[in-house]
C-alpha cells in the first residue's frame, strides 16, 4: 500500500481550500482518505496553513510520500527541515 499525504478539495465553486490528508496512493483525490492532519486555505491573505506538526511527522517516519505541494506546506509550518 503507497501512502501518500496531499491535498483534498473543499469548497465552492472558484472558492477552493484544502485538507491535507493521508491516504492511499490508488484512492481518488477526494475520495476514501485513511487520516486528516491539517488544513489550507489559499484565498486569504496572507493563506492560511494549519497541520499538526506530531501527525505529519508520524506518518513521515512511518513511509507515507508527501506530494511536491505538500511538502512545500510542510516547510511552512515547520514539520519538516
Amino acid at each position: 500500500m503507497a501512502v501518500k499525504i496531499r491535498l483534498r478539495r473543499m469548497g465552492a465553486k472558484r472558492q477552493p481550500s484544502y485538507r491535507v490528508v493521508v491516504a492511499d496512493s490508488r484512492y481518488p483525490r477526494d475520495g476514501r482518505f485513511i487520516e486528516e492532519i491539517g488544513f489550507y486555505d489559499p484565498t486569504k491573505s496572507p493563506s492560511v496553513i494549519r497541520i499538526d506538526n506530531e501527525k505529519a511527522q508520524q506518518w513521515l517516519k512511518n513511509g507515507a510520500q508527501p506530494t511536491d505541494t505538500v511538502r512545500a506546506l510542510l516547510k511552512k509550518s515547520g514539520a519538516i527541515q
